[in-house]
């Protein structure tokens, strides 16, 4: 255990500088605007001290004294520090690791009679330094780590900070599961959580509620690194220390302040997402959802912070996956009381799923499509539908279908990363559409030929948007409602028969000569899409062969329509080639007429 005789008595004597033997030649290197030469002895300059037995401990006094005011030597020092412990700490004397801790506490306290905290990466370097010593010595030689810091930062904003970032640097060390250890390190950080768990837990939980409560008017910033500690730890610490009413009532609190409410969010979601028993979880889901509700947070169509509302939106699709999976549980256990009891805290959710669902702002709709998969799911395994249930399916489908629609400012000749972020968002929506089609495919079939019909009447004087996403609908149905062999027309009469009524309108109506880019590749990916048509409608195909071969597909205006439709010409001409030979003498005849064409251009450019 660290004994705190560090000169800590006289906290100001504690930092005075004294001389430290320090290549200073070597640290102008530092800098970056130093030359090459510089910065080369530099590098010498730090391997030499990593790689020495002892002249490491100069980076150690020049940290615990304050020697150096410029930031770039302070962050090599720690630099040099964390090789040591990282890579050195078994070969290092007991002398030598007592000097690490002492040097960190008087780095510590260096930072608690600072008027200016210091640079935001040094404080980030000093937490892994931190966090690096407490994972080497809280089993054996530091298990009074926590209590150390905490009696000597208590409510000092400096040192708050301090203690904030090296719990989530020791998060990141010990709990993260997107970084691999070892089988030794695993064993290593899950005995680190077991004695965290019996010695300190509840005094950190303790000391959170103190730093939420004290800052959350002066120091908002503290706050929210508070948040984001408690949300980190919240997965693997015994829930019943921050799911009660003293802490979750200070949380909800916190949803309320502007500057807070994101974070608070988040750390409502972390709350939500640990695992628990499936009655208890939904216990706790709805007591937090009346609170919210009443506190008006439900009211999203009164909110206009779109950040919030994101945030907002992933914290209620927290709750609905959380519920559904605590049905799922209850109805494979047997226990219909509790099982029914969820479905309906489910279906309550439904109103404010498809409010934001159908929010204008793409990142709030999406953060919620994994709870509105999950209720279709739930409605796909029950043997009845109630009328309900059906307007709400009805509802998501059309909340669907007015999503896909592109919005003014989609750069088609240009795509960049907002253009590719709809692209992922329209694969999101796709799968619910795929999700629908196997709750309710009557339904599905008969509201995409709702609107397909009724934009296909109207294409001279729709918006490209409608008229886009009115075949993209036709095009998606394709997978939706899967065939053997791409067979859509043949077997189910009232599925054949909606398609085919849809397949004539597309190439009859004339909306292949749309001017949109979208809706030209929409219309030839949709043609090749159901070939199997033409064989049932033969008489379309001169017209669609014509529309490939004209300034609608190969002699179009956009290099990316003729690229594209080139391929699937192709591919629509592999298919007819399986049809009556009258089929391919006319297309022969067609290609034909198409190079004299383009061969008296090239003549005529030729002769200019």
């Amino acid at each position: 255990c660290l004994s705190l005789c560090l000169s800590l008595s006289n906290p100001r004597m504690a930092c005075q500088s004294v001389a430290a033997v320090m290549d200073e030649q070597a640290l102008l290197g530092l800098n970056p605007n130093a030359d090459a030469r510089y910065r080369q002895r530099a590098m010498a300059y730090f391997e030499q001290l990593k790689e020495s037995q002892d002249a490491w401990e100069v980076c150690a006094e020049a940290l615990a004294k304050g020697i150096y005011n410029d930031d770039h030597v302070k962050f090599f020092c720690f630099q040099v520090l964390e090789h040591q412990i990282k890579f050195r700490h078994a070969g290092l004397s007991a002398v030598q690791q007592q000097l690490i801790r002492e040097t960190l506490m008087k780095w510590l306290q260096c930072q608690l009679m600072n008027n200016q905290p210091e640079k935001p990466f040094i404080r980030n370097k000093a937490a892994q330094v931190f966090a690096l010593t407490f994972v080497m010595e809280y089993l054996t030689l530091w298990p009074k780590f926590f209590f150390d810091i905490l009696s000597l930062v208590g409510l000092n904003p400096h040192g708050v900070d301090i203690y904030l970032r090296t719990l989530m640097a020791i998060d990141a060390e010990v709990v993260d599961r997107d970084i691999l250890h070892s089988p030794e390190e695993t064993r290593r950080n899950t005995l680190i959580k077991d004695g965290m768990r019996e010695q300190c837990i509840p005094h950190l939980v303790e000391s959170w509620f103190q730093i939420l409560q004290t800052y959350q008017q002066s120091h908002p910033e503290l706050t929210c690194q508070c948040l984001e500690v408690v949300g980190a730890y919240v997965s693997w610490i015994d829930l019943n220390l921050i799911a009660n009413d003293r802490f979750v009532n200070l949380l909800l609190s916190q949803m309320s302040v502007e500057e807070l409410r994101e974070e608070a969010c988040d750390c409502l979601f972390e709350i939500i997402n640990k695992g628990m028993d499936p009655v208890d979880k939904t216990k706790l889901v709805e007591s937090l959802c009346q609170v919210l509700q009443s506190a008006g947070f439900f009211n999203v169509e009164q909110e206009e912070d779109v950040d919030f509302l994101a945030k907002f939106s992933r914290l209620v699709n927290g709750m609905g996956q959380s519920l559904v999976l605590s049905w799922t549980k209850l109805a494979k256990a047997g226990n219909v009381k509790d099982a029914a009891e969820t479905l309906q805290a489910v279906e309550a959710k439904v109103p404010l799923l498809l409010q934001l669902l159908v929010h204008e702002d793409d990142d709030i709709s999406a953060n919620i499509v994994g709870f509105c998969y999950e209720y279709l799911h739930v409605l796909k395994q029950l043997p009845q539908l109630t009328d309900q249930q059906k307007t709400n399916i009805e509802a998501v489908m059309l909340a669907v279908m007015k999503k896909l629609t592109y919005d003014d400012e989609y750069n088609f000749e240009n795509e960049g990363e907002d253009e590719a972020m709809f692209v992922e968002y329209r694969k999101q929506l796709k799968m619910l559409l795929d999700r629908l089609a196997q709750v309710s495919p009557e339904l599905l079939l008969e509201a995409v030929r709702r609107v397909f019909t009724n934009t296909m009447q109207n294409w001279q004087t729709a918006p490209f948007m409608e008229v886009e996403v009115a075949i993209r609908l036709l095009y998606m149905l394709g997978e939706a409602l899967p065939a053997s062999h791409g067979a859509h027309f043949s077997g189910d009469t009232a599925k054949t028969s909606a398609l085919q009524d849809m397949m004539r309108t597309l190439v009859s109506c004339g909306v292949s000569s749309y001017q949109h880019s979208s809706v030209s590749l929409e219309f030839f990916e949709t043609v090749v899409r159901y070939d199997k048509f033409f064989i049932v409608e033969p008489q379309h195909i001169p017209n669609v062969l014509m529309a490939f071969l004209d300034q609608r597909g190969l002699r179009h205006n956009s290099p990316k329509v003729r690229s594209r439709v080139a391929y699937l010409f192709s591919r629509f001409v592999k298919t007819l080639l399986t049809f009556t030979a009258e089929c391919c003498y006319y297309l022969i005849f067609l290609i034909l007429m198409f190079i004299k064409c383009i061969f008296n251009v090239m003549l005529k450019f030729i002769e200019l």
